[in-house]
């Protein structure tokens, strides 16, 4: 996929796409009748490859077809019956409702999303951790509210980084291996499915089958319970809040006339031949601030839910998540890029350090107070610090150097 508008976008390749979403849909109506068909329910001649029964042109009739009923599961359905022999027709989708395929493909495509971000994760951990590690005595100028602060170190810098990263990566964790199966009917209530498998046991027993089919988690419906979708928006916000202060301090340390850091493959301008625009952080920064936005549609919409299904904000859900998705994959793979590529100039550094006025006012008053003098370079628990951190990110990357 490619977007004008949002540069990088096809760095999400396929993620979350109309046409993963679709494939996702397809796996789930698949799945639910080779279940009707292993627990007795449905004959076996009903077995069929639905994917075999779409063609190319499929997904975008599907799509103007879904305007019709409100989602694109009618659609879907509509077509595999037209092209299935009997007794598959008969028997497809047959105890699920257009709820339970769509929110559970959604939850298919995030895992995958999920996934992807896991993968970048790695990466970005290894190099802010060697980042940590080589900079962790290359004294440098901390600043609080824009203005000269105290002595430090870059290391520092690179394990706040790193901090921000691990507090975003740890419940990501934890949500891939907890995303819900939605299977509860027209109602949420397994009527159809009950009547199918002919007891209560046996609509769970599907329920369960199909989560183990889908390697899902089982669940009970629940319809219009959103905390599985907000769960989702505000594991991706948190990972570009994390992202978006690395760029925002990589742009910033990145001005000519700071110039500590500097991205190693900068962008250029269309009109000005002497720039080296740090693009990666630009990018990054551009997906915080509408990260946040999307997830709060989605907890909008959560809080606007009403019955056994919603009246327009279950709807407004997909193609926020859509979005929320691929953008965070895209500012995942720029986050990678700029960790792995950056340009560290401790000369600059320690320029600025000696430059700035006034540094000296808190050791003179710690001096007083203690009575002793203060440390020469007055960076107080700093390699500790960063220890803790490098320990931390070691615990959850075994495979960390």
């Amino acid at each position: 996929m490619t977007n004008l508008l949002w540069p990088g976008d096809n760095l999400a390749g396929d993620l979350m796409s109309d046409a993963a979403f679709l494939e996702a849909m397809l796996a789930v109506e698949g799945a639910w009748l080779d279940g009707l068909i292993d627990a007795g329910i449905a004959p076996r001649e009903a077995r069929a490859q639905l994917v075999d029964l779409l063609a190319e042109n499929d997904l975008e009739a599907i799509a103007r077809c879904a305007d019709a009923d409100g989602n694109p599961v009618s659609g879907l359905v509509s077509v595999l019956r037209e092209r299935s022999a009997e007794p598959t027709a008969r028997w497809l989708h047959r105890g699920l409702t257009s709820q339970d395929v769509i929110d559970t493909a959604l939850m298919l495509c995030a895992r995958d999303v999920l996934g992807a971000i896991g993968d970048e994760f790695a990466i970005q951990v290894r190099a802010l951790c060697g980042l940590a590690e080589t900079h962790r005595s290359t004294t440098a100028l901390a600043r609080t509210l824009t203005q000269a602060a105290l002595p430090s170190t870059l290391g520092a810098k690179f394990a706040h980084w790193l901090t921000g990263v691990l507090d975003a990566v740890e419940p990501l964790r934890g949500l891939l291996a907890s995303l819900p199966i939605q299977v509860g009917g027209a109602v949420g209530s397994l009527a159809a499915a009950t009547e199918l498998a002919g007891s209560v046991d046996g609509a769970v027993a599907l329920s369960d089958g199909l989560a183990a089919a889908l390697r899902l988690a089982p669940a009970p419906p629940w319809h219009s319970t959103r905390s599985a979708v907000t769960r989702i928006g505000d594991a991706l916000a948190s990972c570009c809040d994390a992202w978006g202060h690395i760029a925002t301090d990589v742009a910033t340390g990145s001005r000519s006339e700071i110039g500590e850091l500097a991205e190693g493959r900068g962008g250029g301008s269309s009109s000005m031949p002497h720039k080296n625009n740090p693009i990666r952080s630009v990018l990054i920064r551009r997906a915080t601030f509408t990260a946040g936005p999307l997830a709060g549609i989605l907890h909008a919409a959560a809080g606007a839910s009403v019955d056994e299904r919603s009246d327009g904000a279950w709807h407004a859900e997909w193609a926020t998540l859509q979005t929320l998705g691929r953008r965070t994959v895209v500012a995942a793979v720029h986050t990678s890029e700029l960790v792995t590529g950056l340009l560290v100039h401790a000369d600059r550094a320690a320029a600025n350090l000696a430059a700035a006025q006034g540094l000296a006012s808190e050791q003179r008053v710690m001096t007083e107070l203690t009575g002793r003098a203060a440390l020469r370079d007055y960076t107080g628990a700093t390699d500790r610090l960063i220890d803790a951190t490098l320990d931390r990110a070691r615990r959850l990357f075994e495979d960390t150097p």
